[in-house]
């Protein structure tokens, strides 16, 4: 069978995987609603194309933090890669740098940082950190990151405690016994072990934001938040200091019936107003996605699960199938919407013409080139209404 999308890859998955371990990946919080509004949403988005443009050679290389990358699509934290193929994170971690892009190591990896590490030397890895009531397990975390290499720490802020997963409930989820969140393996006491390989409520529900300062004295890493979905909490995290901003649901998986990632988009941007990069991830499927999430202000996207479909299908390879597809459908996507190329900050940029017709403003996108990109490139009813009503939404806030 070919794989031609993305959508080939997941249904492999769902076919070959354990269906624990298909459950586990595919799970969102209650209903499922936001897991499943994270890909409607960028569906209602539509597209605005020019035309006789020269768009002969495009150019879809990307910087973040200051390290280029091929094109805009890392691979987001995902725990327990193991589930889908015997080298778990080290062969996402090799396929990562095979497409020179930025891997998200997860806390809940089933590699050590320092195997994943030495798995892809040179390649540009994060590492993804959720705060544990185990204080100094968490400090020895960071501080083991950054001796292996890692360039940057994303400190996920939507999980003080885990969602419900109804699938995992009923599933009983539990590691197979041959396989350990190897981060945490002598982090904890106890034999109870039985809350996603760690024992229960042994997270931090007591972070706050004064935690980033305490994060700033133990190293010298950028600190990129993950799990931001409002412009107050936009603000928060640009007054803290924070290098990046990842606008994350949590694929669907925490709280239920909360926007859509590339709904909240737009006002994260809006309040950040390019004084940090501002990330996305969830709901990408398409390198269609990849250019709406660019044109209403992401400096990257993050896959999550279409990683784990493709690492189920062949390993390393597999997940490089998938990138490929999405590099290849995004090349196409940028030439067919007449956009040559990703920066080009100059005033006479061929696709920033004074008196376009706008579908977004100035404020609205946060100015710069991706107000450009976003002038032309694509229209957004869903996003309209989102921002209508928004005030009205806050108000009803309890």
């Amino acid at each position: 069978m070919a794989m031609v999308c993305l959508s080939d890859f997941e249904a492999y998955a769902k076919k070959y995987l354990p269906k624990i371990a298909w459950d586990y990946f595919a799970a969102g919080a209650d209903d499922c609603t936001t897991r499943d509004e994270n890909i409607l949403a960028y569906k209602r988005i539509r597209f605005r194309p020019r035309m006789l443009r020269d768009v002969s050679v495009t150019d879809i290389r990307t910087k973040i933090l200051g390290t280029e990358i091929s094109f805009p699509v890392g691979i987001a934290p995902t725990g327990f890669h193991q589930l889908a193929w015997p080298d778990g994170e080290k062969s996402t971690a090799r396929a990562a740098r095979a497409m020179n892009t930025c891997y998200i190591a997860s806390t809940y990896s089933t590699c050590t940082l320092e195997e994943i590490s030495a798995a892809a030397p040179g390649g540009l890895r994060w590492f993804q950190l959720y705060i544990h009531r185990n204080r100094a397990a968490s400090q020895q975390l960071v501080q083991r990151a950054e001796a292996s290499g890692f360039q940057g720490l994303v400190l996920t802020a939507d999980l003080p405690y885990t969602g419900k997963r109804r699938d995992d409930v009923r599933n009983g989820f539990c590691l197979p016994p041959h396989m350990k969140v190897k981060n945490l393996e002598r982090a904890f006491e106890g034999d109870d072990w039985s809350e996603y390989g760690l024992p229960p409520n042994s997270l931090d529900p007591s972070v706050t934001w004064n935690d980033i300062y305490w994060l700033r004295s133990l190293t010298r890493l950028p600190i990129i938040i993950k799990g931001i979905l409002t412009r107050e909490d936009a603000e928060l995290a640009v007054r803290h200091g924070v290098q990046g901003i990842i606008v994350s649901n949590h694929g669907g998986r925490q709280l239920d019936e909360g926007p859509a990632t590339i709904d909240a988009l737009v006002e994260v941007v809006e309040a950040v107003r390019g004084r940090v990069e501002v990330y996305v991830d969830g709901g990408i499927r398409k390198g269609s996605d990849v250019l709406k999430a660019l044109a209403l202000g992401a400096k990257c996207v993050f896959i999550g699960r279409p990683a784990l479909w493709g690492l189920a299908y062949k390993g390393e390879e597999g997940l490089q199938d998938v990138l490929r597809i999405l590099q290849d459908e995004f090349r196409l996507s940028m030439a067919l919407a007449a956009v040559p190329a990703l920066f080009d900050p100059s005033p006479n940029s061929k696709f920033a013409e004074p008196g376009a017709n706008s579908s977004f403003t100035h404020e609205q996108v946060g100015g710069g080139h991706w107000n450009r990109l976003a002038r032309e490139v694509v229209t957004a009813p869903s996003l309209a209404w989102f921002k209508k009503h928004l005030d009205k939404a806050l108000r009803h806030t309890v």
